[in-house]
């Protein structure tokens, strides 16, 4: 399908915006579809099912907060992106202060892309087919990166976007059919039965908020470590969650690349009202079945199953081999609808991320430094190429991640270095006219420094926490700079900023609504 929606009308020759936005067609539908599928992948189904085995349903919350970010972000942000009509978050940093800060944020998000993002979703892939197949870790890395490559390179964000709609399909249909299964087990035969005894045997893992000593964790050594320090208290609600989810959900490329590629603004908004109501969905789909796996490991409902619970080199149970575990105890046919739906997040994340690393090179490092003079087909070839590079290197890296017992708070704390900064230089950029170029690069380049240093200095301060004052400091430096700099005047490229510009049509707010009012009642429910 990747291939056949990827071809062009006789004469046509992909341009740049072919490629990297899909031509500006998608419906709202697409829109919001391709969201959910580019972000749920291996890292949701393996690493926070992992997390739910680990840490119960407070994981949820990247869930629920992730539909409340979606908002804010179609409200305030996508106005501004669309009305400017950018292809890329550093192209948006280029308008709005100067090529300096827009390259940096370029490369520390390349080095994300590859080194993090790329590489986590290629690995805990592949421990899924070496767990359910048997297939060599190494074999499954470079099969998957493969079939994504397969028409995603070709067909570029359209490939990837449509293919998604399809893909988020079988992810709901199939990760769905896990959870009834999984739940099946638990309850002998009976689902709602089973939820009911998931609540009675393990009541802590159904806590939204967790205090500091209330949950202890595997730490993937055969110890334990303290679930606050992944998860702390409120400040999944007020403090370094939001910088995290504006970060990804606001300012980062291989998602707002699909809402950018939106036919208009309120296609693009009505888009983000439907990935809310997916994102609500998604602790059911994904965590539950985590906590499912937990209970029949400890009432030992099944030897073959905690038997694939552990590591085969340390024999320690690690939390990540739930979901693919409970895989294996499907019937068949349900076993190969989760499994396609498995491997459908997969491959649509790892072509999203590949898609966006090309555009960011392409558009903010080749075009500016090397291909000035570039044609439109040139920069077409020029994305291909880095994809495919892209691809080699991660699966060169994914390997070294199999130390690791929840891979999901890896891609959290890593990708959190780099946050505090973009979501800083954004958040000033948009809404604080005095805000001067120099005060952003200084927030681009402190952002990984100051992390670094507070997680040697303070290795117990909470990485979510850290998050929250690595922010602080930034916003504070950056305000300093920007009125000694300044002079109290505005940024000769501030951004304009009216009531008009955030206008929402009538069904996007009753839409806002619901998502709200669901959320507010989930955490009154499981606080």
């Amino acid at each position: 399908m990747g291939l056949f929606v990827s071809r062009e009308k006789k004469g046509h020759v992909k341009n740049s915006s072919d490629y990297f936005l899909a031509s500006k067609a998608l419906p709202w539908w697409a829109v919001g579809a391709s969201l959910i599928a580019s972000n749920i992948s291996a890292e949701q189904f393996i690493g926070m099912s992992g997390s739910g085995f680990a840490l119960g349903l407070a994981i949820s919350t990247y869930e629920w907060m992730a539909a409340a970010t979606l908002l804010v972000v179609a409200i305030f942000f996508l106005p501004i992106y669309i009305k400017k009509g950018i292809y890329t978050m550093p192209g948006f940093l280029l308008d709005r202060y100067d090529t300096r800060v827009r390259t940096t944020m370029a490369v520390f998000w390349l080095l994300l892309y590859v080194f993090v993002n790329l590489t986590s979703v290629l690995y805990l892939g592949a421990l899924s087919l070496n767990t359910i197949l048997n297939v060599p870790m190494t074999y499954g890395i470079v099969g998957l990166a493969l079939f994504a490559m397969l028409y995603s390179i070709y067909g570029g964000l359209k490939a990837v976007a449509w293919t998604d709609v399809v893909q988020v399909v079988f992810l709901i249909a199939g990760g769905l059919a896990t959870t009834y299964i999984a739940l099946q087990m638990v309850g002998s035969g009976d689902a709602w039965e089973g939820l009911g005894i998931l609540r009675k045997e393990v009541p802590g893992h159904f806590s939204m908020i967790l205090d500091k000593g209330e949950m202890m964790i595997p730490d993937g050594k055969g110890g334990t470590r303290d679930a606050y320090g992944d998860l702390p208290g409120l400040s999944v609600l007020i403090g370094g969650m939001w910088i995290t989810n504006l970060s990804y959900w606001g300012f980062n490329q291989y998602i707002t690349q699909r809402a950018l590629a939106a036919k208009s603004l309120d296609e693009a908004q009505k888009g983000m009202i439907f990935a809310g109501f997916l994102k609500l969905l998604m602790p059911l789909i994904v965590v539950v079945p985590g906590i499912a796996a937990l209970v029949i490991v400890n009432n030992g409902i099944d030897a073959g199953f905690i038997d694939s619970m552990k590591d085969p080199v340390t024999g320690i149970i690690k939390s990540d081999r739930a979901y693919p575990t409970l895989l294996q105890v499907l019937p068949t046919g349900l076993k190969g609808l989760a499994f396609a739906a498995l491997t459908a997040a997969i491959v649509s994340s790892l072509a999203s991320m590949a898609n966006s690393t090309s555009t960011i090179f392409t558009m903010d490092i080749y075009s500016k430094y090397f291909g000035k003079a570039s044609s439109e087909a040139n920069q077409v070839k020029v994305g291909r190429i880095t994809a495919v590079v892209a691809f080699i290197i991660a699966a060169i890296v994914a390997p070294a991640l199999g130390q690791l017992d929840q891979a999901f708070q890896f891609i959290q704390e890593y990708t959190g270095f780099i946050s505090p900064g973009v979501f800083a230089i954004f958040f000033f950029g948009v809404f604080w006219k005095k805000t001067t170029s120099n005060a952003a690069l200084v927030g681009a380049a402190l952002s990984i420094p100051l992390s670094v240093v507070l997680k040697i200095v303070l290795p117990d301060l909470p990485f979510l926490d850290r998050m929250g004052v690595v922010f602080l400091v930034l916003a504070a430096l950056m305000i300093v700079i920007s009125l000694v700099e300044g002079k109290g005047k505005d940024h000769p490229n501030s951004i304009e900023v009216n009531a008009e510009l955030f206008k929402t049509s009538t069904e996007f707010k009753i839409g806002a609504i619901l998502i709200t009012g669901i959320i507010a009642a989930l955490y009154t429910i499981f606080w």
